[in-house]
Protein backbone atom coordinates (compact mmCIF):
# COMPACT_ATOMS: atom_id res chain seq x y z
CA UNK A 1 0.00 0.00 0.00
CA UNK A 2 1.35 3.50 -1.08
CA UNK A 3 1.74 6.11 1.35
CA UNK A 4 -0.88 8.21 -0.43
CA UNK A 5 -3.09 5.40 0.31
CA UNK A 6 -2.41 5.05 3.98
CA UNK A 7 -3.46 8.92 3.94
CA UNK A 8 -6.66 8.37 2.33
CA UNK A 9 -7.63 5.96 4.78
CA UNK A 10 -6.44 7.96 7.78
CA UNK A 11 -8.66 11.04 6.97
CA UNK A 12 -11.40 9.06 6.24
CA UNK A 13 -10.99 7.58 9.74
CA UNK A 14 -10.97 11.10 10.88
CA UNK A 15 -13.74 12.36 8.69
CA UNK A 16 -15.87 9.57 10.00
CA UNK A 17 -15.14 10.14 13.77
CA UNK A 18 -15.44 14.28 13.23
CA UNK A 19 -19.32 13.61 11.83
CA UNK A 20 -19.45 10.82 14.92
CA UNK A 21 -18.90 13.64 17.60
CA UNK A 22 -20.61 16.51 16.00
CA UNK A 23 -23.59 14.21 15.74
CA UNK A 24 -22.82 13.23 20.15
CA UNK A 25 -22.41 16.91 20.03
CA UNK A 26 -25.87 18.07 18.94
CA UNK A 27 -27.69 15.41 20.78
CA UNK A 28 -26.05 15.65 24.29
CA UNK A 29 -24.79 19.47 25.12
CA UNK A 30 -23.10 18.29 28.69
CA UNK A 31 -19.98 16.62 26.70
CA UNK A 32 -19.40 20.12 24.63
CA UNK A 33 -16.19 20.89 26.25
CA UNK A 34 -14.39 17.29 25.97
CA UNK A 35 -16.38 16.80 22.09
CA UNK A 36 -15.13 19.98 20.91
CA UNK A 37 -11.96 19.03 22.27
CA UNK A 38 -11.54 16.27 20.32
CA UNK A 39 -13.45 17.40 17.39
CA UNK A 40 -11.05 20.81 17.30
CA UNK A 41 -7.68 17.79 17.13
CA UNK A 42 -9.49 15.83 14.38
CA UNK A 43 -10.04 18.67 12.08
CA UNK A 44 -6.52 19.89 12.77
CA UNK A 45 -5.50 16.69 12.10
CA UNK A 46 -7.32 16.25 8.91
CA UNK A 47 -5.99 19.51 7.56
CA UNK A 48 -2.85 18.06 7.97
CA UNK A 49 -3.28 15.11 6.28
CA UNK A 50 -4.97 16.85 3.50
CA UNK A 51 -1.54 19.30 2.93
CA UNK A 52 0.30 16.23 3.37
CA UNK A 53 -2.02 14.50 0.51
CA UNK A 54 -1.67 17.82 -1.73
CA UNK A 55 2.60 17.04 -1.22
CA UNK A 56 2.46 13.51 -2.11
CA UNK A 57 -0.18 14.15 -5.03
CA UNK A 58 2.26 16.67 -6.44
CA UNK A 59 4.78 13.63 -7.10
CA UNK A 60 2.47 11.52 -8.95
CA UNK A 61 2.41 11.01 -12.89
CA UNK A 62 -0.22 13.14 -15.15
CA UNK A 63 -2.79 10.55 -14.84
CA UNK A 64 -2.41 9.92 -11.36
CA UNK A 65 -2.37 13.41 -10.47
CA UNK A 66 -5.50 14.02 -12.05
CA UNK A 67 -6.93 11.35 -10.20
CA UNK A 68 -5.98 12.08 -7.15
CA UNK A 69 -6.29 15.98 -7.27
CA UNK A 70 -10.25 15.00 -8.38
CA UNK A 71 -10.58 12.99 -4.80
CA UNK A 72 -8.49 15.63 -2.49
CA UNK A 73 -10.87 18.45 -3.83
CA UNK A 74 -13.89 16.29 -2.93
CA UNK A 75 -12.25 15.96 0.08
CA UNK A 76 -11.42 19.60 1.34
CA UNK A 77 -14.91 20.53 0.54
CA UNK A 78 -16.45 17.71 3.02
CA UNK A 79 -13.59 18.76 5.65
CA UNK A 80 -14.90 22.39 5.02
CA UNK A 81 -18.22 21.05 5.26
CA UNK A 82 -17.75 19.71 8.41
CA UNK A 83 -16.42 22.85 10.02
CA UNK A 84 -19.45 24.97 8.98
CA UNK A 85 -21.60 22.25 10.17
CA UNK A 86 -19.35 22.07 13.85
CA UNK A 87 -19.39 26.05 13.74
CA UNK A 88 -23.20 25.98 13.35
CA UNK A 89 -23.88 23.52 16.29
CA UNK A 90 -21.62 25.45 18.53
CA UNK A 91 -23.21 28.87 18.21
CA UNK A 92 -26.75 26.75 18.70
CA UNK A 93 -25.44 25.29 21.64
CA UNK A 94 -23.77 28.83 22.45
CA UNK A 95 -27.50 30.38 21.79
CA UNK A 96 -29.41 27.66 24.02
CA UNK A 97 -27.00 27.93 26.92
CA UNK A 98 -27.76 31.64 26.59
CA UNK A 99 -31.92 30.81 26.80
CA UNK A 100 -32.22 31.52 23.29
CA UNK A 101 -34.44 28.29 23.01
CA UNK A 102 -36.12 29.36 19.60
CA UNK A 103 -34.42 31.23 16.74
CA UNK A 104 -35.80 34.01 15.28
CA UNK A 105 -37.97 33.37 11.85
CA UNK A 106 -35.84 35.03 9.54
CA UNK A 107 -32.92 33.44 11.27
CA UNK A 108 -34.11 30.04 11.20
CA UNK A 109 -35.20 30.67 7.14
CA UNK A 110 -31.54 31.17 6.41
CA UNK A 111 -30.48 28.61 9.01
CA UNK A 112 -32.28 25.72 6.77
CA UNK A 113 -31.72 27.55 3.89
CA UNK A 114 -27.84 27.08 4.65
CA UNK A 115 -28.81 23.48 5.57
CA UNK A 116 -30.08 23.00 2.01
CA UNK A 117 -27.18 24.34 0.10
CA UNK A 118 -25.16 22.37 2.11
CA UNK A 119 -26.98 19.35 1.46
CA UNK A 120 -26.92 20.03 -2.43
CA UNK A 121 -23.25 20.76 -2.40
CA UNK A 122 -22.93 17.46 -0.67
CA UNK A 123 -24.95 15.62 -3.24
CA UNK A 124 -23.11 17.22 -5.77
CA UNK A 125 -19.69 16.53 -4.36
CA UNK A 126 -20.80 12.99 -4.12
CA UNK A 127 -21.75 12.93 -7.58
CA UNK A 128 -18.34 13.82 -8.54
CA UNK A 129 -16.84 11.59 -6.23
CA UNK A 130 -18.65 8.77 -7.75
CA UNK A 131 -17.78 10.23 -11.12
CA UNK A 132 -13.81 10.59 -10.27
CA UNK A 133 -13.75 7.38 -8.81
CA UNK A 134 -15.03 5.45 -11.97
CA UNK A 135 -12.85 7.81 -13.66
CA UNK A 136 -10.20 6.61 -11.26
CA UNK A 137 -11.05 2.72 -11.76
CA UNK A 138 -10.69 3.24 -15.47
CA UNK A 139 -7.40 4.87 -15.40
CA UNK A 140 -6.60 2.33 -12.72
CA UNK A 141 -7.53 -0.41 -14.96
CA UNK A 142 -5.80 1.35 -18.23
CA UNK A 143 -2.75 1.63 -16.45
CA UNK A 144 -2.66 -1.70 -15.16
CA UNK A 145 -3.34 -2.90 -18.91
CA UNK A 146 -0.08 -0.90 -19.81
CA UNK A 147 1.69 -2.36 -17.39
CA UNK A 148 1.19 -5.85 -18.18
CA UNK A 149 1.37 -4.80 -21.59
CA UNK A 150 4.71 -3.67 -20.83
CA UNK A 151 5.74 -6.78 -19.32
CA UNK A 152 4.91 -9.23 -21.51
CA UNK A 153 6.72 -6.72 -24.25
CA UNK A 154 9.52 -6.85 -22.04
CA UNK A 155 9.38 -10.55 -21.89
CA UNK A 156 9.28 -10.97 -25.96
CA UNK A 157 12.38 -8.93 -26.15
CA UNK A 158 14.05 -10.82 -23.57
CA UNK A 159 13.16 -14.03 -25.27
CA UNK A 160 14.28 -12.05 -28.57
CA UNK A 161 17.82 -11.41 -27.30
CA UNK A 162 17.69 -15.34 -26.19
CA UNK A 163 17.15 -16.37 -29.61
CA UNK A 164 19.12 -13.77 -31.08
CA UNK A 165 21.98 -14.97 -28.95
CA UNK A 166 21.46 -18.67 -30.02
CA UNK A 167 21.37 -17.68 -33.40
CA UNK A 168 24.70 -15.57 -32.73
CA UNK A 169 26.36 -18.93 -31.42
CA UNK A 170 25.33 -21.47 -34.32
CA UNK A 171 26.54 -18.97 -36.56
CA UNK A 172 29.49 -19.02 -34.83
CA UNK A 173 29.64 -22.78 -34.76
CA UNK A 174 29.14 -22.77 -38.39
CA UNK A 175 32.15 -20.24 -39.27
CA UNK A 176 34.16 -22.26 -37.07
CA UNK A 177 33.01 -25.54 -38.62
CA UNK A 178 33.16 -24.42 -42.18
CA UNK A 179 36.99 -23.46 -41.01
CA UNK A 180 37.50 -26.68 -39.86
CA UNK A 181 35.90 -27.90 -43.53
CA UNK A 182 38.15 -25.49 -45.30
CA UNK A 183 41.28 -27.05 -43.31
CA UNK A 184 40.59 -30.13 -44.01
CA UNK A 185 40.22 -29.48 -47.60
CA UNK A 186 43.08 -27.82 -48.20
CA UNK A 187 44.91 -30.59 -46.18
CA UNK A 188 43.49 -33.16 -48.17
CA UNK A 189 44.64 -31.34 -51.36
CA UNK A 190 47.80 -31.34 -50.01
CA UNK A 191 47.84 -34.97 -49.48
CA UNK A 192 46.49 -35.77 -53.09
CA UNK A 193 49.08 -33.25 -54.50
CA UNK A 194 52.00 -35.36 -52.63
CA UNK A 195 50.29 -38.75 -53.72
CA UNK A 196 50.38 -37.50 -57.32
CA UNK A 197 53.92 -36.83 -56.78
CA UNK A 198 54.64 -39.81 -55.38
CA UNK A 199 53.06 -41.48 -58.01
CA UNK A 200 54.82 -39.34 -60.94
CA UNK A 201 58.51 -40.38 -59.14
CA UNK A 202 57.46 -44.07 -59.27
CA UNK A 203 56.48 -43.62 -62.35
CA UNK A 204 60.01 -42.45 -63.53
CA UNK A 205 61.87 -44.87 -61.70
CA UNK A 206 59.90 -47.84 -63.50
CA UNK A 207 60.93 -46.02 -66.37
CA UNK A 208 64.16 -45.76 -65.52
CA UNK A 209 64.55 -49.17 -64.47
CA UNK A 210 63.09 -50.54 -67.76
CA UNK A 211 65.04 -48.82 -69.62
CA UNK A 212 68.41 -49.85 -67.92
CA UNK A 213 67.56 -53.25 -67.73
CA UNK A 214 66.72 -52.99 -71.72
CA UNK A 215 69.99 -51.71 -72.48
CA UNK A 216 71.67 -53.86 -70.09
CA UNK A 217 70.03 -56.87 -71.99
CA UNK A 218 71.29 -55.26 -75.16
CA UNK A 219 75.10 -54.92 -73.35
CA UNK A 220 74.77 -58.45 -72.84
CA UNK A 221 73.28 -59.97 -76.08
CA UNK A 222 74.87 -57.60 -78.87
CA UNK A 223 78.80 -58.69 -78.30
CA UNK A 224 77.44 -62.00 -78.49
CA UNK A 225 75.93 -61.57 -81.56
CA UNK A 226 78.60 -59.79 -83.18
CA UNK A 227 80.76 -62.71 -82.60
CA UNK A 228 78.67 -65.11 -84.29
CA UNK A 229 78.64 -63.11 -87.14
CA UNK A 230 82.16 -62.92 -88.10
Amino acid sequence: MSLLEQYEQQYAALIAEITAHIGRLQQNASERSELCNKIDASLSEAQELLEQMGLEVRELNAAQRSSFNGKLQVAQAELKRLQVEYKQTKEKLRAQANGFTTLDLSDSGSYYEDVGISNDQRQRLLDNSERIERTGNRLTEGYRVAVETEALGAQVLNDLHHQRETLQGARARLRETNADIGRASRTLNTMMLRALREKVVLYGVGVCFVVAVGVSLYLTFAPSSSAATS
